[in-house]
């Protein structure tokens, strides 16, 4: 189906609206992939916060002219769909889990920070836990020593306690 101009220019608006609030643009070739299984891919970016489109690659290049994500136009070729997302890893690991469950979605390209990515550069950025993952581990590890100091405490109150009530246990037999 053939958009018109001002179709054209709506879609490039919308996209590039969303690439300007973007942190991370992911790309994947999607050929062989039935609708239920985009349907599925969409319903999951959905659900991760990731912006998930299917564009004509003139219209992506026009979209993305003018961003951190211009240094990716190269390598916008073939039946591509395109994720954008705020989170700096949702996009990537969105089409990079589909990815291993379903051989026909093939990871191209990306672009982070102003920097193209390869493929094995938006495996590697979907390998990065989660902001969220990231602060528990951060709160995990500044709990830390305090909790084991904690212990330590209860451990020496404990042994005082008990070397405390063994000399009065032993009087009172004597």
């Amino acid at each position: 189906m053939s958009l018109n101009r001002n179709e054209k220019q709506a879609v490039v608006a919308e996209v590039a609206a969303q690439a300007g609030k973007s942190q991370t643009l992911a790309m994947a070739e999607y050929r062989g992939l039935t609708v239920a299984q985009l349907d599925n891919l969409r319903r999951q970016a959905r659900a991760q916060g990731v912006y998930l489109h299917v564009l004509k690659n003139t219209l992506a290049r026009r979209a993305v002219a003018g961003t951190s994500f211009e240094c990716a136009a190269e390598s916008m070729a073939g039946p591509l769909i395109y994720s954008f997302s705020e989170d700096a890893v949702a996009a990537a690991k969105v089409l990079a889990d589909f990815a291993k469950g379903n051989d026909k979605l093939v990871l191209k390209a990306g672009a982070y920070a102003g920097k193209a990515l390869d493929v094995n550069g938006v495996k590697s950025l979907a390998s990065i836990p989660s902001k969220e993952v990231l602060l528990s581990q951060l709160l995990g590890l500044m709990q830390s020593p305090v909790s084991r100091m904690a212990r330590v405490l209860a451990a020496v109150a404990e042994q005082r306690g008990a070397g405390a009530e063994a000399p009065a246990a032993e009087a009172a037999a004597a």
